[in-house]
C-alpha cells in the first residue's frame, strides 16, 4: 500500500502543477450544465472531506456503510465557482496529502479486512456488488481512481 500511496502522492503533485498554470478565464468558463473547474476541484474537495471521514471511521467498526451526499448540492453550497482558485487548489492538494498520511497510518489488517455489510454498491465510483465482501483497501484505491478521473476532465477541460 505504502507503494501506491507514494504514487498517489507523485500523482497529486504534478497534477497540481499542471492546474496552477491554467488560464484563470480557462478554470471559470463553463459549458451547459457541466461544472467548471473551478468546480471539479471544489468536488474533489468535498470528495475528500467525505472519504476522509469514512476512511477513519472505517478502522472502528465491521462495516463499510457510509452516508452519502449530494454532489452537485455540495458543490453549489462550496461556492466554488465565485472562490478564489488557488485558495482552493491549494486546499485540494493539502487535503489529499494529509487524507495519504492518515491512509498510511492504518494497519494492514484494517486494510483488508472483508466487511460483509457495505454500501459501496451505492458510494464508490466502481462499485462492489451488495452481496459481495468489500475491503477498505478497495474503496481507497477507487477514491483515488474517481480523483484522478475527474484530473483528467479538469486538465482537458482547463486547456
Amino acid at each position: 500500500m505504502q507503494s501506491f500511496l507514494e504514487q498517489q502522492r507523485t500523482a497529486i503533485i504534478e497534477a497540481y502543477a499542471k492546474l496552477s498554470t491554467l488560464n484563470k478565464a480557462n478554470v471559470s468558463a463553463k459549458t451547459g450544465n457541466s461544472w467548471s473547474v473551478k468546480e471539479i476541484v471544489g468536488h474533489l474537495i468535498d470528495s475528500a472531506s467525505n472519504n476522509h471521514q469514512r476512511f477513519i471511521r472505517a478502522q472502528f467498526t465491521d462495516e463499510l456503510i457510509f452516508p452519502g451526499y449530494d454532489q452537485n448540492a455540495w458543490v453549489k453550497a462550496g461556492g466554488y465557482q465565485q472562490a478564489n482558485w488557488l485558495e482552493i487548489l491549494n486546499l485540494w492538494k493539502y487535503f489529499n496529502l494529509v487524507l495519504i498520511h492518515a491512509i498510511s497510518s492504518v494497519p494492514d489488517d484494517i486494510l483488508n479486512k472483508e466487511r460483509a455489510r457495505h454500501n459501496l454498491h451505492l458510494l464508490a465510483f466502481n462499485p462492489v456488488p451488495q452481496d459481495s465482501p468489500a475491503t477498505l483497501v478497495y474503496f481507497i484505491r477507487d477514491y483515488f481512481e474517481h480523483l484522478h478521473h475527474h484530473l483528467r476532465a479538469a486538465l482537458r477541460q482547463g486547456q
